[in-house]
């Protein structure tokens, strides 16, 4: 069968991209559950650390932990909306994509852009409740954000790819993801930015994808602000470097999984 032209294969993409944002819109109790935990990150815990993390590093803490918690949810819920792969897998609907004419890349970037866009739609809720919450920045750092914003969904895109397509069933892959995210919180400085740490905590720090990506949206807002050097620990530069390399690195590696599995099962 011959490959489609490039007009079918951007058609491919978007289709399947469509398809998971009108699933998000039609699942509004999904939405709801996934935006409760950052608002509690940004308006309860960050009010906490004030007099602690706020007095040691003389930031806002609330700011401070909406540059981190906004990565993370991007980062999160890209990477947890892949597990529909899992669930089209068990309905047999991954296999009428197979008949297609289309790349497998393709069907697998498509899955990446939808949940993009689904992350992006919960990512603008958490930045209106951060500005109704007190949080202040200008047009220059919603700028400079945005691409860090969007770097933040396609890693965990391609982090929950990479993740799901070697797991066999959604219930494993439900579980095995959370063991897998929820270190990340904690090791990702999204709440607090990571420094001295000893050196197996920073050698197992600097294996989390969420931390870079959490520095990349850090640096973002704070870039030519005062507190910038209290508030990102890394180098920018790096940082993106790292995103964009685990970026296609997983995207590969997913998309090989995926076709293997659905070519032996």
């Amino acid at each position: 069968m011959r490959p489609a032209p490039v007009g079918g294969t951007l058609t491919a993409v978007a289709a399947i991209a469509q398809r998971d944002l009108v699933k998000l819109i039609r699942d509004r109790p999904r939405m709801a559950v996934n935006l409760a935990f950052p608002i509690l990150l940004i308006g309860g815990l960050g009010s906490v650390l004030q007099s602690t993390v706020g007095t040691v590093t003389g930031l806002d803490s609330v700011t401070l932990a909406f540059s981190g918690v906004l990565a993370a949810t991007l980062f999160q819920s890209a990477s947890a909306g892949m597990i529909s792969i899992v669930e089209d897998r068990e309905n047999d609907f991954s296999r009428e994509l197979f008949i297609a004419p289309v790349a497998r890349l393709a069907l697998v970037g498509g899955k990446i852009v939808g949940e993009t866009a689904v992350a992006l739609v919960q990512g603008g809720c958490v930045v209106a409740f951060a500005l109704a919450f007190g949080v202040r920045f200008g047009a220059d750092q919603v700028a400079r954000m945005a691409p860090a914003c969007l770097a933040c969904c396609l890693l965990g895109g391609a982090f929950g790819l990479a993740t799901v397509a070697l797991l066999p069933n959604q219930r494993s892959a439900m579980q095995v993801f959370q063991f897998l995210i929820i270190p990340q919180y904690v090791l990702g400085g999204v709440l607090v930015p990571l420094r001295g740490l000893s050196g197996y905590l920073d050698a197992l720090a600097r294996a989390m994808p969420l931390r870079y990506a959490v520095d990349l949206n850090r640096a973002a807002l704070y870039s030519g602000r005062s507190g910038y050097a209290a508030a990102v620990p890394g180098d920018p530069v790096l940082d993106a470097a790292v995103v964009g390399g685990l970026f296609v690195v997983l995207l590969v590696v997913g998309a090989l999984a995926f076709e293997y599995r659905e070519r032996t099962r």
